[in-house]
């Protein structure tokens, strides 16, 4: 009996560290989410605008960015930020278990530090070296430094605000 009780303790005690682990990798995706509509603010205002959400939805559509609808490209854009939100609560959870802990706002700050420049650097990179080349020859040779330095720019902004409203968010769940 005793056998019986320890065992539905651990079950229990993993299906709440599910449920807790669930809720953190939804709460990073509404970070991207938001990151990533506070990041079409500068996109817009650049020489480039939102093309790098038009290149990013035509190579997965395999056409040509001209022929990406506005709507494709948002879907795209959000989409993206809620996976680099998820991607961000992964590395926090997971570099949260190799650092000590350091409290900012709520967080442990070096996993946080961590996740945020992680997940910064990767949007960037995707975007620039795995996306962009895709896109068709004409957009790469023509436009490849243009569009990389907004991509630059913009994940700059993601990054920040990601590791501004991960605290806020993240503070007493993580």
């Amino acid at each position: 009996m005793l056998t019986l009780v320890g065992t539905a303790v651990v079950v229990l005690d993993a299906l709440a560290a599910g449920a807790s682990l669930t809720v953190q990798l939804a709460l990073g995706a509404l970070v991207g989410i938001a990151a990533a509509i506070v990041m079409g603010v500068p996109m817009w205002r650049q020489d480039e605008g939102f093309t790098p959400a038009y290149i990013a939805a035509s190579v997965l559509r395999k056409s040509r960015p001209d022929e990406v609808s506005f709507v494709d490209a948002n879907v795209v854009h959000y989409l993206a930020g809620a996976m680099a939100g998820v991607l961000y609560a992964f590395v926090f959870l997971t570099s949260d278990m190799l650092f000590p802990d350091l409290p900012l706002f709520g967080v442990d700050a070096i996993p946080h530090l961590v996740a945020t420049l992680f997940v910064m650097v990767w949007i960037y990179l995707l975007f620039a070296h795995f996306v962009l080349p895709r896109a068709g020859r004409s957009i790469y040779e023509e436009r490849a430094t243009a569009v990389r330095g907004q991509w630059l720019r913009s994940s700059l902004v993601f990054g920040v605000t990601m590791f501004v409203l991960a605290p806020a968010v993240f503070a007493g769940v993580a």
